[in-house]
């Protein structure tokens, strides 16, 4: 695992809100908004782009937690923008917190975990549960 960053160091991405982020259950749709689990999807991809610079070529990354906090909706069509910042590396686990803002209407702010292991053991691991 490679060490390029320093705590503190932020990563932003952008996504457009589009009519498959919005909520729905079940083929219902509740609310023409972006969905906090579409949230969670761009939070953890925000983050991984921290692990994607830190993962050598036989490792891989997985996920392990996402915390969001929903404040404010956004739109179809409305752009948003995820600040991940690297809050922690704790042997090979990664925690980021994030900011997801539209405009400067924060939107939802929460932490995301991922950790680094080689692409083998990962392998087997699942292969355990098969």
């Amino acid at each position: 695992m490679l060490q390029p960053f320093k705590i503190g160091d932020k990563i932003q991405i952008a996504h457009i809100v589009t009519a498959n982020d919005i909520a729905q259950f079940q083929g219902e749709t509740i609310h023409e908004v972006y969905a906090t689990y579409s949230i969670a999807r761009e939070a953890e991809w925000a983050g991984r782009q921290f692990v994607l610079q830190m993962k050598e070529a036989d490792e891989e990354g997985i996920g392990t937690f996402v915390n969001i906090e929903h404040k404010a909706p956004a739109f179809i069509g409305e752009k948003v923008v995820f600040e991940s910042v690297l809050e922690e590396v704790s042997g090979n686990n990664v925690i980021c917190s994030f900011t997801a803002k539209v405009g400067h209407r924060i939107i939802a702010t929460g932490k995301t975990g991922q950790k680094i292991i080689l692409r083998e053991k990962l392998n087997k691991h699942f292969d355990s549960f098969r």
